[in-house]
């Protein structure tokens, strides 16, 4: 199935701080059905549903100098399922 991109940054940033961004997400996901994502001029407004599917993945990538490790984090819904606990604006 073809992958649209709507949204995509990536930065070096401390531990301390990714791991602020990842509370303000679960901040946002348990009191709104909406989740906003910025970075310099982009912006997207998701509806998230009340139920999504979580994925968490673990990887090493191979061939390069050094072997990088990554974790992602994946939030998954049909673009269709907009059921949702109340309509909160979040800006």
């Amino acid at each position: 199935m073809p992958e649209e991109v709507l949204f995509e940054t990536e930065r070096r940033q401390s531990r301390s701080d990714v791991a602020a961004l990842l509370r303000d997400v679960a901040d946002k996901l348990d009191s709104s059905d909406e989740l906003t994502l910025s970075a310099g001029d982009n912006t997207l407004t998701l509806e998230v549903p009340s139920e999504v599917t979580f994925e968490v993945k673990a990887e090493r990538e191979t061939g390069g100098a050094e072997d990088e490790l990554s974790v992602e984090f994946e939030l998954e819904w049909d673009e269709g399922d907009q059921t949702s606990d109340g309509a909160l604006s979040i800006e």
